[in-house]
């Protein structure tokens, strides 16, 4: 009997053995490929495999153009602010004309820069009165500037006795602006621009001029940006 009872209990040793081994195979199998709770491997940044070449940009990623109904050049290398400045008032507003209407900027310099001596309006023996009273003038300009590939020159200078400084005469006269619209403009401590932008515009005998106008130094940028618009169009 004691014989017996050691074989039946080894029998259910040696059953729940195998049943074990058995589990235990289940486990290690890998899960169906069709089980929702499997989810793709995911590959990390650091091993990703090299770029696939680029895809070709369809055609609604193609960059538009809108010349014909832009009110505003958008490329700002045909449009030129030019600007003679003696004290820096002339140089400060051709700043903001140039950044408002994103335009180039290019100052003409005296090849003998005016002292403030130069300037003295009271007296009538200074560099600059003599200049103005000497319509011949033509005061030497450091380094030329190239007007090639502008179609647009905005040219400012300060109203000296009611005309433009005669540096203005002698860049004018060396330039031919055939197929350039030029819009002069000038700041003065109160005279209006007068007769100068005409006077220039007579010199060249090339170009097309617009009207010019005087600015305020505490003009706004509203009306600047306005000005700018209708001159543009």
């Amino acid at each position: 009997m004691q014989c017996c009872g050691m074989k039946r209990i080894a029998s259910i040793f040696a059953a729940v053995l195998m049943l074990a081994l058995a589990i235990s195979s289940c486990a290690k199998q890998p899960s169906s490929p069709n089980s929702e709770n499997t989810a793709e491997p995911t590959q990390s940044a650091a091993f990703t495999a090299a770029p696939t070449e680029c895809a070709q940009p369809t055609d609604s990623a193609q960059p538009t153009d809108t010349t014909e109904t832009s009110e505003v050049p958008t490329d700002k290398s045909c449009v030129l602010v030019l600007y003679f400045s003696a004290t820096g008032n002339t140089k400060l507003l051709a700043e903001r004309i140039a950044r408002l209407a994103d335009a180039d900027i290019a100052g003409i310099v005296p090849a003998q820069p005016y002292t403030a001596e130069d300037l003295n309006y009271h007296d009538r023996s200074t560099r600059a009165s003599a200049e103005q009273n000497d319509s011949s003038a033509r005061p030497a300009i450091a380094e030329d500037i190239s007007l090639d590939g502008y179609s647009v020159v905005f040219l400012g200078y300060p109203v000296w006795w009611g005309q433009a400084p005669r540096i203005l005469n002698t860049f004018v006269e060396s330039h031919d602006f055939s197929g350039i619209t030029i819009i002069p403009f000038c700041t003065s401590g109160s005279s209006d621009i007068g007769s100068s932008d005409d006077a220039l515009a007579a010199l060249t005998g090339s170009g097309s001029w617009l009207q010019g106008r005087r600015f305020a130094m505490s003009i706004s940028d509203d009306e600047l940006l306005s000005w700018i618009g209708d001159s543009l169009e």
